[in-house]
This record gives C-alpha cells, sequence and structure tokens, in this order.
C-alpha cells in the first residue's frame, strides 16, 4: 500500500470508532455494578480499631508510587507518615491484576524499582505478576513500611484547615489523621472500569472484571491451570494489553474461548527468558538508574550510544514520530511509522493460519495511537480450534443477554465473561481518587478544576496548600511508568523535607505559574495534536472525545527526562518559583 492508501485505511478504520460519549461508555464499579468491585483477595469481615493521630504526611496509595515516596520520604529522615491504601497488601496494580498469564510488559531490571536495594534478581526478563506483587511485599518489608500502612481503608474526606496549617483525613475506618503534607499516588491503573453495553448487569452466569480473578470458577491461581473450565464457554471482551495475556491461558483452559475485539493491538515479539545469573553479578551500583534512563531516551527517540536494554520497545519506539519540525520531516517520519506497523501487520500473516482471521487482527492505526504489545502466544491462540475471534468490525459487542453476548444480531452463549476493558487512565482525578479534597475557603477540588486541572508541574495547585499529587495529569508519563514514579515521588520527599527543613507553614502553586505551565504544556502538545488527531480512539487520547477539560488534563507530551528537568531546574532555584509560601514565625 502506498502512504495515501494507509492513510484512508487509518481514517476510515478509526471513524468506525468514533462515538460522541467518549469517556462515558464505560461504567464505574459502584451502583448497579458494585459487585464487580468486591475484593477476592481478602477475607471479609476484617474490622480494627479507627487510628487517630498527628503525622508529617498522609500518602494515599501503597502501589510503586506510595511506596517509593514512603522510601524517598525516609531517605530524607521523615518516619512519621501514614500510608492509605485500599487493598489488602502493597502492590497497587499488582495487587488488583492476578489474572493468568499476566506479566510486566516493561523489562524486570528497569521496572521492578530498588532491586539494587533489596538485593533481589528477577527471575526472567519479564516478570510474573506474582513475582512483582512478591516484590512490593519486599519492599513493605525491607523498609519497614507495613507498621505505617492502613489496608483495606478508603479516604473519605480530607480538609485544609487555615489556622493550623494542616489536612484532616478521614477514613472509611473510622480513622482522623491530622496531618502537614497529603499526597496523593493513586496511580492511574487501580480503578477498573466496564463497558457500558446495554443488558450488562443481566448475565445470568458467572462474570468478573480481570483485576477481580474468581479462581474460585476458574479453578487454579496465577501459577497453575484453571482445571475447572473444562468444558466451560468463556467469552472476554477486550483485545488490549491484558487480553493478550490471558487469551493464551483461557484457549488452554475452556472448552471454546470467544475473543470479542473491537480494535485489535498490535503485538510484537516478546521474547522472554530467564535471567543471566552471571550478567547480573556483574552489574555495578547505580545501573539500575543507569539502565531506566538509557531506556526512556531508546524509545523517545534520544538515542543514546547503546541500547542497554534491546527488545521490541526500544526497536518499535526508537524513533518519536509525532515530533516532526518541517514538512519533509514529518513525511520521512510518518514513513517510518507505516513501516513499523506494517511490520507488525505482517507479523500477523505469517502467524495466524486463516487469512480472514489474521486481516481481522492487524492494526490500523500510528505507533504512538495505542499501547503497543508484545507477545509469542497470542497470535498462535487462533490457529486453536477452540478459539474464536469476534471481531466487532469497530463497533463493539451489541447487547448481553441472560447467557450470551450479541454481536450484529448473533448470540454467541457463554458460561463465563470476563471483562478485559482496564483501567480508568484519562477520567477526571477526583473520580479515580474516590473522594474531592477540600482546600481553602471549603472550595473543593472539583470546583477549582471544573473545567480541567490547575497545577505548578502536576504537583502543585492553588488554593489547596501542602497538597502534593503524583499523577500523570499535567505531569510526565512514559512507556517505563516506574521511571516516572521514581522521579516524581523524589521530588515530592525532597520538596516535603526542604519545607520541614525551612519552616514552611504551607506551600501552593500560584494561579499565575499554573497558567504559565498549561502554556508549557500546550507548547510541547502543538508539534503532537496533528497525529493524535489521526490516531483511532482509546486511553491516550480520551477515546477520541475533545473537550476543554481533556485538553486541560493533558500529559506532558515531551521526554520525560525533559519534564524531570523541569523539576530539578525548579527546585534547585532554592526559593519556589511560581509558589505561595508561608513561612512559621
Amino acid at each position: 500500500m502506498d502512504t495515501e492508501q494507509v492513510r484512508e485505511r487509518y481514517r476510515i478504520e478509526r471513524e468506525k470508532r468514533l462515538r460522541g460519549d467518549g469517556l462515558a461508555q464505560f461504567k464505574e464499579l459502584k451502583g448497579d455494578y458494585a459487585a464487580f468491585d468486591i475484593d477476592p483477595y481478602v477475607e471479609p469481615g476484617f474490622e480494627r480499631e479507627p487510628v487517630i493521630e498527628e503525622t508529617d504526611a498522609v500518602i494515599v496509595g501503597a502501589g510503586f508510587g506510595g511506596m517509593l515516596t514512603a522510601v524517598n520520604l525516609q531517605r530524607k529522615g521523615i518516619e512519621n507518615f501514614r500510608i492509605v491504601e485500599k487493598g489488602g497488601d502493597f502492590g497497587g496494580t499488582w495487587y488488583w491484576n492476578r489474572y493468568p498469564g499476566c506479566m510486566c510488559d516493561v523489562e524486570s531490571y528497569t521496572y521492578m524499582p530498588l532491586l539494587e536495594e533489596t538485593g533481589y534478581m528477577p527471575t526472567e526478563k519479564y516478570a510474573s505478576a506474582p513475582e512483582i506483587f512478591a516484590h512490593c511485599q519486599r519492599i513493605g518489608r525491607h523498609f519497614d513500611l507495613y507498621p505505617h500502612a492502613l489496608f483495606q481503608t478508603e479516604i473519605a474526606d480530607a480538609t485544609w484547615d487555615d489556622d493550623t496549617d494542616r489536612w484532616t483525613v478521614t477514613t472509611s475506618r473510622g480513622d482522623q489523621l491530622r496531618t502537614r503534607f497529603f499526597i496523593t499516588a493513586g496511580g492511574i491503573l487501580h480503578k477498573a472500569k466496564l463497558p457500558g453495553i446495554p443488558g450488562i448487569e443481566d448475565f445470568a452466569g458467572t462474570a468478573f472484571h480481570t483485576s477481580r480473578w474468581d479462581y474460585g470458577f476458574t479453578g487454579g491461581s496465577p501459577t497453575e491451570p484453571m482445571d475447572q473450565l473444562k468444558g466451560k464457554r468463556v467469552g472476554i471482551i477486550g483485545t488490549g494489553a491484558t487480553a493478550i495475556q490471558a487469551v493464551p491461558q483461557l484457549a488452554r483452559a475452556g472448552a471454546e474461548v470467544f475473543v470479542f475485539q473491537r480494535t485489535p493491538s498490535a503485538v510484537g515479539v516478546r521474547n522472554n527468558g530467564p535471567t543471566d545469573e552471571d550478567w547480573y553479578a556483574t552489574l555495578e551500583p547505580g545501573w539500575q538508574d543507569e539502565r531506566m534512563r538509557n531506556f526512556t531516551q531508546a524509545v523517545t527517540g534520544e538515542q543514546p550510544d547503546i541500547d542497554l536494554v534491546g527488545d521490541g520497545w526500544t526497536d518499535v519506539l526508537w524513533v518519536n514520530t509525532q515530533m516532526g519540525e518541517t514538512d519533509e520531516e514529518r513525511a520521512e517520519l510518518e514513513q517510518v511509522d507505516f513501516e513499523v506497523m506494517e511490520r507488525l501487520r505482517q507479523r500477523v500473516s505469517a502467524t495466524v493460519k486463516d487469512p480472514a482471521t489474521a486481516e481481522q487482527l492487524k492494526p490500523w492505526y500510528g505507533k504512538h495511537c495505542k499501547r503497543v504489545c508484545f507477545h509469542d502466544d497470542y497470535l498462535p491462540s487462533f490457529n486453536e480450534p477452540n478459539v474464536h475471534l469476534v471481531d466487532t468490525d469497530g463497533r463493539g459487542v451489541q447487547q448481553i443477554t441472560e447467557h450470551a453476548v450479541v454481536v450484529d444480531g448473533d448470540e454467541y452463549p457463554v458460561d463465563l465473561l470476563i471483562f478485559a476493558s482496564g483501567f480508568e487512565v484519562t477520567t477526571s482525578l477526583i473520580q479515580r481518587l474516590g473522594f474531592d479534597p477540600v482546600g481553602r475557603d471549603g472550595l473543593a477540588l472539583s470546583e477549582r478544576w471544573a473545567d480541567g486541572a490547575h497545577t505548578l508541574h502536576g504537583i502543585l495547585t492553588a488554593e489547596f496548600p501542602n497538597l502534593m499529587v503524583i499523577s500523570t495529569v499535567q505531569a510526565g508519563f512514559g512507556t517505563n511508568f516506574v521511571h516516572f514514579l521514581s522521579e516524581s515521588s523524589s521530588h515530592v520527599a525532597r520538596l516535603v523535607a526542604t519545607c520541614m527543613e525551612q519552616g514552611v507553614a504551607s506551600i501552593e502553586a500560584t494561579a499565575e505559574a499554573e497558567d504559565e505551565w498549561l502554556m508549557t504544556l500546550f507548547g510541547v502538545a502543538m508539534a503532537m495534536a496533528p497525529y493524535s488527531a489521526s490516531c483511532t480512539p482509546g486511553y491516550y487520547n480520551g477515546e477520541g472525545q475533545v473537550t476543554d477539560a481533556g485538553a486541560r488534563n493533558v500529559t506532558y507530551p515531551g521526554s520525560l527526562l525533559h519534564y524531570v528537568e523541569f523539576l530539578h531546574e525548579w527546585m534547585d532555584a532554592g526559593d519556589f518559583p511560581g509558589a505561595h509560601v508561608v513561612y512559621r514565625e
């Protein structure tokens, strides 16, 4: 296909999938859907006495973001903090994601944090979810974080008191925590979402979201075969990074597996393997930070002298094809993008035996439109006689009945229905946190951010003193999300420690600095806007829905390393430029 033909195919496939409801097409796990949010990994009936105390910091979230924040506070000599977490243990995403076949899609050596500090060597280049969850627990033990944690607990309310320069945080367990600094590290991959398919609540069989996997029904465990699916018809809705890993496991266990697809994923070679212990033993102190930085450089087009990781990511994303400055550059980069995606489409043809199924599995969009997946068993699964691709031609599932999934008028009876529909990523921060902080003079964050986010670096916000946010909203991002969390949590801990050392009673952004930061974000985003506008809908572009709030909630669109430079320059300035600071007398 020539360039014009590819562009036209991309346009056609995009327009098939455009919907007027955007993010509203998904349902929150509450109300009629609350049953999908029950934690299957804890014993019911947990009770404890409320905690009433004064702390220096309260951290919301016990995933990597919350844990890294706690560890960085400890490095600054701050030990008086609390961690509040909905789940029953450390882990965040890796607490919830226990579905069969789940593993990290970024290599373990750059993704799993604090390997040097804990002395742990990952067993594989791409570690499995159980191994990552166990590492989260290892971090909790190594840094003695468990005594600080309040698990199975949610924030009910958080209110700033100007008279005492404190946040009062109350929880679902009756806790009352008064704290100088309130740090939200709620993450982007913890709040599950469901597709708003008519009749979803009418299904009479067993149904669950992949982050609430019911091994009581399927049998097995994350490390054992699902022996109770013999003779069962299984349907799975979604073909993103989760389904890519779960479908091969279901194919080995179920009598029939129906994979309902709206948009196919681009699937490259994974090529996982055991860690070379001899190589690992040669690594010098500081190797992990260097490797994180090298990987980020490689996948954002900065092309380091040596590619330390050398995997599918650095092969596919080695040049950022969104960032051409001239028409000639953009044309050249567009051609690179086309060639990479064509290579991934040809892999489908070379792997899937049935030509019609292979065509339906081919991705027709740019390589930066959706997160590329890597797996060696997903595509071959469609060569198995018990696995059926049900392609919806971009429209999605039409309806769910008491016993079946309906696509284009055809019913597909299933005993088990699995929603591989992912987590909320680009919804409002307040919605994802599950509570609405109240700042100065009773102003709720939802009111201040009614038209979208207002922040300095995505971390400080005016009218909300001593609130520090670790999130992708107006902040950085990267293929290796843990690199972002490492840098962001380090910055927040440094800011807290500096404020405590200098006797700062409160710190917040000024409205002027927030506007300047937004202009910085928009200035970088302008180069990427045409590319994003041409993309098929997905969580990268807010499901293709353009709103004022969505525009303000933009993630820093340049390299994570460039974003980090902003943070370092701001802290190194020494006088908190763009912040309103009140010192204690």
